[in-house]
């Protein structure tokens, strides 16, 4: 060929315009002016050479050399779109993206997608570590948020029931043996989540724990690392404490769990089925329902 040929966005603006016999109708479906429709067909006409409408005060028909024209462009259309969602579908099918609070990212997670990754090697997995919760995440095809008991997000799944640990550094744990000691220690404190220190004291026999002068974060982590820096002791979701306790960083010197208001759910958002994305939102569950804790 001894021009290049005609710009593809001419193409799909004939495709349209001659399926609904409507320039308005093909700028509405495409996203175009109706302008640019007119214009995009114009340039088309120059190319081939002859006329594709025959164009009326309120209407447009086929020419027939229009006629002839369309349906060619039509399987063309259809066997490059075909191609291109059967490329998208396999990416797709290799990549998974998990939206997940950041402290459970950091703490809980990564031994969970090791696994995966030990039978799934092929398989790319993106964690997207949130801050605040995202009930409805527009990228995420798992969605992994901590709520509260009477707050759960719709068609969400509880990974695990949760409880509540104290913890400090191993320093700081041989003065603490009861409630009482307890309240004598300095005190970290997750915005947001006060209510731990009601629940813990109520437990230990002491409701009305003073939480003056407390280190306060909004973030678990944090809190979780200034408490073996010795800063004092925090109360955390079991399942955040355990990397800190195995790594001898944190120690637990009460042995006293209550039930958490607050637990971890997890969903696949409407329209996220691949195969890749099911088998790892089924592996996740199974996964917290063996070691969750």
């Amino acid at each position: 060929m001894d021009r290049p040929p005609p710009p593809l966005n001419y193409i799909r603006s004939f495709e349209c315009a001659a399926r609904h016999l409507s320039f308005t109708k093909a700028a509405e479906e495409l996203g175009y002016t109706q302008a640019a429709i007119s214009t995009h067909i114009r340039a088309l006409e120059k190319y081939v050479g002859r006329d594709l409408f025959v164009r009326g005060t309120r209407s447009i028909a086929l020419t027939e050399i229009g006629e002839a024209f369309l349906p060619t462009l039509r399987q063309a259309l259809h066997q490059i779109d075909t191609a291109t969602d059967a490329i998208a579908t396999t990416s797709r099918d290799r990549s998974v993206i998990v939206a997940c609070p950041m402290s459970l990212a950091e703490n809980w997670l990564p031994a969970c997608l090791a696994g995966f990754r030990s039978r799934n090697p092929e398989v790319e997995i993106v964690v997207n570590a949130t801050i605040w919760d995202h009930p409805d995440d527009v990228i995420a095809d798992i969605s992994i948020s901590v709520n509260r008991n009477d707050e759960v997000p719709p068609g969400a799944s509880l990974l695990w029931d949760e409880t509540l640990s104290l913890v400090c550094s191993p320093y700081a744990g041989e003065d603490i043996a009861d409630g009482m000691s307890v309240e004598s220690q300095a005190k970290i404190v997750v915005a947001g989540r006060q209510e731990y220190w009601g629940l813990f004291g109520y437990t230990l026999g002491n409701p009305d724990m003073d939480l003056d002068g407390a280190i306060r974060t909004n973030a678990t982590n944090v809190a979780l690392e200034l408490s073996a820096n010795g800063l004092g002791a925090t109360i955390a979701l079991t399942s955040l404490c355990g990397t800190y306790i195995e790594r001898g960083l944190l120690m637990e010197p009460l042995q006293v769990r209550p039930k958490s208001p607050w637990s971890y759910y997890i969903k696949m958002p409407q329209g996220r089925r691949s195969n890749v994305a099911k088998r790892l939102f089924d592996y996740i569950s199974e996964y917290a329902g063996e070691e969750g804790l």
